[in-house]
């Protein structure tokens, strides 16, 4: 079968309608990084209707436990297709062993490390032979930590990334007692005798983590820790980093509480940016939290038009879209609702 990309073998493995949305479904093979049985697929909507020319790409990442279903339900709700009904090019990824992308051979290793070093940089290159065009990045929660980390170790530049959204993303957040040496010794063997972090058993969402990513974060959280791997200091890094930047904070948060997020905000060396913090005391109906920032008619309401309008300013040459009020109206009336 002929590959669909120049630069690696990738398979178009879906081309479907979905009601009003386009939805085709690539396997990428990228074979850059040591283990070469790593695939990914990334979900690519669009409207069904439209033309051949596409809009502004816009590249949302899932965050733990979770794949594109986060952004896209089977019933066509969610922020993916929402900026799709407003004529953005959507590229939905799903990291190594979530959702359709199947588990590579040394998965209970994989980390942060390995999506910011290889996975992150073979998408955006795909996206951009694909699109033509330079793509907006989202990350919630660990999706956002991983393109904190491909931006501050360099992995990804100003030619792959035309702006960054984090969503419920910090690296800040620290707890005391894992630096405690011997306390650190024991959670790494207690975590070393699980291959994987149930995400049905923690309720944390319908994926499982492999434990390499648990084991990444107890040596961010261990004495002398920081936010880096053997090559790079990803926190120092991020210093360099001059993107367009929207962090956006939930204060109902527990996960990432509105400080470590503003942390990482002010790590950002960005002339452009701005921060959100989405609960009553800033003019909105409740105070969010991890996912309902993200998901529910609240969301739907007041967060998604944010995010729409801040793409539309980012975008270079400017968007010709319509007014919110009418992306709004047309996203109505698929009948779609903000419940997945």
């Amino acid at each position: 079968m002929q590959s669909s990309s120049q630069l690696f073998p990738v398979a178009l493995i879906s081309a479907e309608r979905r009601g009003d949305l386009s939805e085709d479904v690539y396997r990428l093979k990228p074979a850059n990084s040591p283990d070469i049985s790593v695939e990914l697929v990334v979900t690519r909507l669009g409207m069904a209707s439209a033309s051949q020319v596409r809009g502004v790409p816009v590249i949302l990442l899932h965050g733990g436990f979770s794949n594109r279903r986060f952004w896209y339900s089977p019933k066509g709700v969610g922020l993916g297709a929402f900026l799709a009904r407003a004529g953005f090019d959507v590229w939905l990824p799903e990291m190594r062993g979530h959702g359709l992308s199947s588990r590579n051979q040394r998965w209970s290793s994989n980390c942060v490390a390995d999506y910011a070093r290889y996975d992150l940089p073979a998408i955006a290159a795909f996206v951009r032979e694909q699109s033509g065009q330079v793509p907006h990045w989202m990350g919630h929660s660990q999706g956002g930590i991983s393109l904190a980390a491909a931006l501050g170790g360099q992995y990804l530049d100003a030619g792959d990334v035309a702006s960054v959204a984090f969503f419920g993303c910090q690296v800040s957040r620290r707890y005391w007692a894992l630096k405690i040496p011997p306390i650190q010794w024991a959670a790494y063997l207690l975590l070393k005798r699980f291959p994987r972090l149930s995400g049905s058993r923690l309720k944390r969402g319908p994926e499982d983590e492999p434990v390499g990513i648990a084991l990444e974060a107890l040596r961010w959280n261990g004495f002398m820790g920081r936010f880096k791997d053997t090559e790079r200091d990803w926190w120092a890094g991020l210093a360099d980093v001059q993107v367009p930047l929207l962090a956006v904070a939930a204060a109902g948060d527990r996960v990432t509480p509105e400080w470590a997020c503003r942390k990482l905000y002010d790590q950002l060396g960005s002339q452009q940016r701005t921060f959100m913090s989405l609960g009553r005391e800033h003019g909105f109906s409740v105070d969010f939290d991890h996912v309902q920032m993200l998901v529910s008619q609240a969301a739907q309401q007041e967060v998604w038009p944010k995010v729409y309008t801040w793409l539309v300013e980012h975008s270079t040459p400017k968007m010709q879209a319509g007014s919110i009020t009418d992306v709004e109206a047309g996203y109505r009336a698929t009948g779609a609702t903000a419940t997945m």
